[in-house]
């Protein structure tokens, strides 16, 4: 029987696919080893290598996809590896066979990869290869277009702990009052049953039946889903978070959003409208909360257990108490950061500063192939209304009187009224794909 809980040895879901680009090396971080994610020119897929060259252990997420090779090339003294990590050009080689001669010294350390559910997977541990050919991905059964559902993906950088996101998502009695407005109303907030179904060192399941009978799947390292039921109709509507562990203090969430129903308006709806009406500000409503409590619960964990520094009298607190127990029963309530050369020293200091702890665009508009595409285009829009002005309102100070009354005039409201856009593009609109503060208080 299996007691000790290996994170590296398990399928992690580092990006939706639809947002990286093919072009441009990007870098991601996961348990602590920072990684790079690229694609071959001439190939479909996708590969994940460790993040440094072997030359002189340059990132080689500041490389490029050459142009002629279609392999990644260093950018900082030029040298090439193909899709399997293998060295393939070394500019200043006197001799090409010093490649062939030490071809296991040059190569970049490759990690398996798979594409499925419209994810990009790594198994971030290259030495039990064999083990991620046999491990299967722990995929949603909701994320499945045969049986009727439609979804849409996420994902942002978040300044917490995996343990803190995987608690809070686990945590469905937070959603009323730190969601209100959004997600949830802190008037309609009761009790939640919650009923312990599983809880082996591969899965924890949970029941909830009520109005809207729930179920909870935490599948460790990484998914925890929710498929809610409504009604007796047949309609499903799902959750589908993958909390990774990015650093000490650091997390990332991946999330879909599956359901059979309204499936029309899913389609019409544009991504990056979702994502700042709605997926944004659920965010937003935890961020700053749990970057404190998870701080001050360092602190009391350095004298007490979470069993003290936590009151856990409800129902609705019975999947965090199990995740709690489960990760003390497997993991020694550590994540493995040493084994990665990475001292998880305590840092009880508090970050006050809501403009880095809610900055939109570094935790997820640069991650996002909407958001990004969204918000270029509206820099545009801004320019052309701006442009589109002055030349309205200079030329029609030329015009002749008469056809200044005729056909100024009109030139001038739609002058005017492009500027009100402008207005409200650069006022309201753009800051969301920024930062937008978020006060509890004001909700």
């Amino acid at each position: 029987m299996q007691t000790e809980f290996n994170f590296f040895q398990h399928w992690y879901p580092l990006s939706p696919i639809e947002d990286l680009d093919p072009e441009i090396p990007v870098p991601v971080t996961l348990l602590g080893i920072r990684l790079v994610i690229w694609k071959p020119r001439y190939s479909e897929n996708y590969q994940v290598f460790l993040d440094v060259c072997p030359h002189r252990l340059a990132p080689l997420s500041e490389g490029r996809v050459d142009d002629k090779t279609g392999n990644l090339m260093c950018s900082y003294h030029g040298w090439q590896f193909d899709s399997q990590g293998i060295c393939t050009h070394i500019p200043q080689a006197e001799n090409p066979e010093i490649i062939a001669k030490n071809q296991r010294n040059f190569c970049v350390t490759a990690l398996p990869v798979r594409q499925e559910n419209d994810l990009l997977w790594v198994w971030p541990d290259a030495k039990t290869a064999d083990l991620a050919d046999t491990t299967p991905l722990p995929l949603s059964p909701q994320i499945d277009a045969e049986k009727g559902f439609v979804w849409s993906s996420y994902v942002r950088d978040l300044e917490y702990d995996w343990e803190i996101l995987v608690e809070n998502v686990a945590d469905p009695s937070h959603v009323p009052f730190s969601h209100h407005g959004v997600q949830g109303n802190r008037e309609k907030a009761g009790p939640i049953v919650m009923e312990i179904v599983e809880s082996t060192i591969d899965l924890i399941e949970v029941s909830s039946p009520g109005n809207l009978p729930t179920k909870i799947t935490f599948e460790p390292p990484c998914r925890l889903e929710y498929e809610i039921s409504i009604g007796g109709s047949g309609k499903k509507i799902g959750l589908v978070t993958y909390c990774l562990p990015v650093s000490p203090g650091k997390s990332r969430i991946v999330a879909q959003f599956p359901r059979n129903f309204a499936k029309t308006i899913h389609r019409l709806t544009p991504r990056w409208w979702e994502h700042i009406k709605t997926r944004n500000l659920v965010i937003d409503g935890d961020m700053v909360l749990l970057n404190q409590q998870e701080h001050l619960l360092q602190q009391k964990q350095s004298s007490e257990s979470w069993k003290t520094a936590y009151n856990l009298p409800t129902s609705a607190d019975r999947l965090v108490i199990e995740f709690r127990n489960w990760f003390d029963k497997y993991c020694h309530g550590k994540l493995p950061w040493n084994e990665v050369g990475i001292s998880d020293s305590n840092n009880y200091l508090i970050n006050n500063n809501h403009a880095s702890l809610l900055d939109r665009y570094q935790q997820h508009t640069q991650h996002c192939s909407s958001c990004r595409q969204a918000l270029k285009n509206l820099q545009r829009l801004q320019i052309f209304l701006i442009t589109y002005f002055i030349i309205i309102v200079s030329g029609v100070a030329i015009f002749p009187d008469e056809l200044r009354i005729k056909v100024g005039l009109p030139l001038v409201i739609t002058a005017l009224l492009g500027m009100g856009v402008y207005a409200w593009l650069k006022l309201w609109l753009i800051p969301q794909f920024y930062f937008v503060d978020y006060i509890h208080a004001k909700k």
